[in-house]
């Protein structure tokens, strides 16, 4: 773990597209299948969604359900797994323990966590965070921090911002921050 190094990126999408073209340049980050990226943000500010892009982008068919009641949802892709959890329905972190993710987060494949807070004091260190709000300002439009907290977090990061985004804005970026 790299517990020194932070990389902020700051983003506005303006609408949904912003967040299609987003999750199709982070399907094409070949680190992407060791990840664990947790999703924050209020209700209705589009985890899901952007979920649901990124599913599709890495060629899923079928439903994309949100796993809000069954907890985790899990996907095959041509390369390898994915685990999206939902962890908004937790009463007590013990309940992560008990029902035996543990074993997912420490074996391979893309894993993705709503609510990661409900969840605190038992997940790992995500490789990356994504926070999502509205922007009371642009209607539809989204104001993102993406920030990377591991080297193969950096690295996607990093190829993602590479990556053309005609809807979408970009704000500062912070990079490596060394910290004892």
């Amino acid at each position: 773990m790299d517990s020194h190094l932070s990389i902020v990126e700051s983003l506005l999408w303006r609408d949904e597209q912003a967040t299609c073209d987003f999750a199709q340049a982070l399907s094409r980050q070949a680190a992407l299948s060791h990840l664990f990226i947790a999703l924050h943000g209020d209700l209705g500010s589009g985890k899901t969604t952007l979920v649901r892009h990124l599913m599709r982008a890495l060629g899923v068919a079928g439903r994309i359900k949100s796993p809000t009641y069954a907890v985790v949802e899990t996907y095959e892709t041509a390369d390898f797994n994915v685990w999206h959890f939902d962890f908004y329905r937790l009463s007590d972190p013990q309940e992560w323990e008990d029902a035996g993710f543990r074993d997912i987060f420490a074996g391979p494949g893309l894993k993705l966590a709503e609510w990661p807070d409900k969840a605190a004091g038992f997940l790992p260190q995500a490789d990356l965070d994504v926070w999502l709000q509205t922007d009371p300002q642009h209607e539809g439009a989204r104001q993102v921090r993406v920030s990377a907290h591991t080297a193969a977090g950096a690295q996607v990061l990093a190829g993602v911002g590479q990556a053309t985004h005609p809807s979408t804005t970009a704000g500062t970026t912070t990079v490596a921050r060394n910290a004892p």
